[in-house]
């Protein structure tokens, strides 16, 4: 079962923000471009956020973003949230363009924006993809294409799993443009320099499966008629995490992150810093209890 997230934490229902500057009054009144679960049962701890924008095959335009920028606010807190997962219900896409299914950012939509107002709705997409280093893991689910800024936004989630037949790849540069919310940086980061490079020179279009040979995706998996293994494959991945214990796995993550812009004498005294901050937890006591106790152990989160 899922409910709503509203259900569970937010005290006024669900809605889409305001349109903003390109957005017209009307995009603020038609559906919510993405919708936010808290998953029940054996999946309690997993929330996902499931784009839905099916005439702009889930393009970035200002409405999608302001609405994904407004869920990861309200969710950055709740330690509730101990797996994020984004996810689209469009099949076919994780986010490409809706002409030409040659970028995430919608194209369409920037053609009509003045200079100034590219700059400022770049500025936008970039500050997306950094809320998206959430404080819990975050796992992208590409059940279809992944072009531009669809594939920046799954680059900036700490794992990625993909159809073998997904295709994704940073292709700005074969439209004039080039990767401008992240990609530059987050691909060389994932791949190694050279690579990167010659990937976003090229434009080149991989599939999950020579996206997984890479190290690009964590997994690919054989697509379904539905049209989902992808994200049931995440989901398989965000239960292994469930049981672990939330405040290590996220200092984990910091501790990752943080270390990995820094040399390693560097790195190391963040590692420390980071599991000074766990030994006063109960869920480190817990664990060694339940080892002691050769029992599961049972992670509360304090």
């Amino acid at each position: 079962m899922q409910r709503v997230l509203t259900s569970l934490r937010l005290t006024r229902p669900w809605r889409s923000p305001p349109a903003r500057s390109c957005a017209s009054a009307a995009a603020a009144a038609r559906d919510p471009e993405i919708q936010v679960r808290a998953l029940e049962g054996p999946d309690k701890g997993i929330t996902e956020i499931l784009m839905n924008r099916p005439h702009a095959r889930n393009a970035l335009g200002n409405v999608l973003v302001s609405e994904l920028l407004e869920a990861l606010a309200r969710l950055r807190d709740d330690r509730q949230v101990r797996v994020l997962l984004f996810r689209s219900g469009v099949k076919g896409v994780f986010c490409a363009d809706v002409n030409s299914r040659l970028r995430g950012a919608d194209l369409k939509e920037r053609e009509q924006m003045s200079e100034a107002e590219v700059g400022v709705f770049v500025q936008r997409l970039r500050g997306l993809m950094n809320e998206i280093a959430f404080p819990a893991p975050t796992i992208a689910a590409m059940d279809g294409y992944a072009l531009g800024g669809g594939l920046e936004l799954a680059l900036a989630c700490d794992l990625r799993v993909a159809a073998s037949s997904a295709v994704m790849g940073l292709i700005e540069t074969t439209r004039g443009l080039l990767p401008g919310a992240g990609g530059t940086q987050r691909l060389p980061r994932c791949l190694g320099v050279a690579l990167a490079k010659e990937l976003i020179f090229t434009g080149r279009r991989l599939s999950g499966t020579q996206a997984q040979a890479l190290g690009l995706v964590n997994h690919a998996v054989a697509q379904n008629e539905e049209g989902n293994a992808a994200y049931h494959r995440a989901r398989e991945l965000a239960q292994e995490i469930l049981p672990q214990a939330p405040i290590a796995v996220r200092l984990g993550k910091v501790a990752i992150d943080r270390g990995m812009e820094v040399d390693i004498a560097s790195g190391m005294a963040i590692e420390g810093m980071c599991y000074a901050q766990n030994i006063p937890t109960q869920d480190r006591l817990e664990g060694m209890a339940a080892f002691r106790e050769k029992r599961p152990p049972r992670f509360v989160g304090e």
